[in-house]
């Protein structure tokens, strides 16, 4: 397994002060400075918030960013008490699924893909943006417009990863809108799963039973589920395959 995704410049070490207003946090790097770095993720981050977690950031010397750094990746410990480095920037799981595709990785799920677009709006009034609008190629034997919705998954439990980690009406919408798309067009959601410990994915109940219904009906309607497993790393991402959905 472990096709490389992404490679980026080393990220800085530092570990966690605090995260506070939900977008920022203060990290001590490992140099002993103190800096505000931007917090991509507006979510709990259920159980990886801990001071003196071990953190990376990266940085960016462009004049327009009022923070030069940004948070990245948290070091949590698996249940056999291993390192694992979590992906936290909600920013980057999209470029991690769409190198995915642009790489077929996902050819068994979702066939031949021709063109990708980014950000297309969709639903009721034309309202919300799809993450990514897939064309078939011509030599697919279903050949329905792909509409991929795409979920940064941090938050787990033994070996089952799950979204939500917080109730999400913005989520429950998307659910439903995705429902809605069938059978006119393919709907498919893509947990993206930035931790290596992850052998399953399972909608996050416990944190918004609504969602959990709404799942549900929008998988027994046809939508697809490909829950994605990455492993991250000080300066690249490595692909750790599909995992299963587990219901039950």
């Amino acid at each position: 397994m472990n096709d490389l995704i992404i490679e980026f410049d080393p990220l800085i070490e530092g570990v966690l002060i605090k995260r506070y207003k939900r977008f920022l946090a203060d990290i001590q790097l490992d140099s002993g400075e103190i800096v505000t770095a931007h917090c991509a993720n507006t979510g709990p981050m259920k159980g990886l918030l801990h001071h003196g977690s071990k953190v990376r950031l990266s940085f960016s010397s462009s004049p327009k960013r009022k923070l030069p750094y940004t948070w990245e990746q948290v070091r949590a410990i698996d249940k056999n008490n291993q390192e694992v480095w979590v992906g936290i920037n909600t920013l980057f799981a999209n470029k991690l699924i769409k190198n995915v595709i642009e790489k077929k990785l996902l050819r068994e799920k979702i066939g031949d893909i021709e063109k990708i677009k980014s950000e297309v709006p969709y639903g009721k009034d034309k309202k919300s943006r799809i993450d990514f609008l897939l064309t078939p190629k011509s030599s697919n034997p279903d050949n329905r417009n792909i509409y991929v919705e795409v979920k940064n998954t941090t938050w787990i439990k033994d070996n089952v990863a799950l979204f939500p980690d917080t109730e999400t009406k913005r989520g429950q919408k998307h659910l439903v809108e995705l429902k809605e798309l069938i059978p006119e067009s393919i709907s498919v959601l893509i947990p993206c799963m930035t931790r290596k410990d992850a052998d399953y994915f399972a909608p996050g109940d416990e944190a918004d039973p609504l969602y959990g219904k709404l799942f549900r009906q929008s998988l027994s309607a046809g939508m697809i589920v490909i829950p994605c497993c990455f492993e991250f790393h000080l300066d690249h991402v490595s692909w750790n395959g599909i995992k299963s959905l587990k219901l039950d």
